[in-house]
């Protein structure tokens, strides 16, 4: 049998992140239906409650189990309001290396919590799970993406040529065409020192279990 993240879940100084629940499916679907994350993820168009359901119910903890990645709802402690998801996916159990990719709901952007959930991650995956590299994949034209990615102290590794499809990038999603990928890694090292911390970074803040 494959190896497999435990199910758990992972508290931040202001976020929880858990698994999803079939109660996420209408903040789910309605946080999908943004252009943006239409446009720069590979997720289903369009992302309906049905398919929102489904993905709680048996996708996400059959992607578990196989040993392929984890996924995480992340809500906010105070409101218990559905701010992102995190996924880790193409799980390298050998080389105790995955990729992690986030989305942000729409009224949640510009306060830093795409950051604090991917640092939360990456601090479970390296100090109780063991991991080695988290690797992190942007589309040349998707600056948020790579300013999370910066902000958290992850090391430019190169460009991908060609590497993904996108469809459109701001206001409508357009027909599909070609991307750049820039390739990002996290390693234990990079977290003793975090780049960039700004205003609003959570700090020394550790994640705190919750299994």
């Amino acid at each position: 049998m494959a190896a497999s993240f435990p199910e758990t879940a992972i508290s931040t100084e202001r976020l929880l992140l858990r698994p999803l629940a079939e109660d996420d499916a209408p903040g789910l679907a309605e946080m999908m239906a943004d252009d943006l994350v239409l446009a720069w993820t590979d997720l289903p168009h369009p992302f309906t409650e049905s398919y929102a359901a489904e993905l709680a119910r048996t996708l996400a903890p059959a992607h578990r189990a196989a040993g392929r990645g984890i996924v995480f709802a992340v809500t906010e402690h105070l409101t218990q309001r559905l701010v992102g998801l995190v996924e880790l996916r193409n799980t390298d159990w050998r080389l105790r290396s995955t990729e992690i990719s986030y989305v942000t709901a729409t009224w949640a952007r510009g306060e830093g919590y795409a950051p604090e959930a991917v640092l939360g991650v990456a601090q479970w995956l390296f100090e109780d799970r063991g991991f080695l590299r988290l690797e992190l994949r942007t589309a040349a034209g998707n600056t948020a993406a790579q300013q999370v990615a910066q902000k958290i102290g992850s090391i430019s590794e190169g460009v991908l040529r060609s590497a993904w499809i996108v469809r459109g990038e701001s206001g409508e999603v357009t027909e599909e065409s070609r991307s750049d990928l820039i390739l990002w890694s996290l390693l234990p090292e990079d977290m003793e020192n975090p780049a960039d911390q700004g205003s609003g970074w959570p700090g020394d803040h550790r994640y705190v279990l919750r299994d």
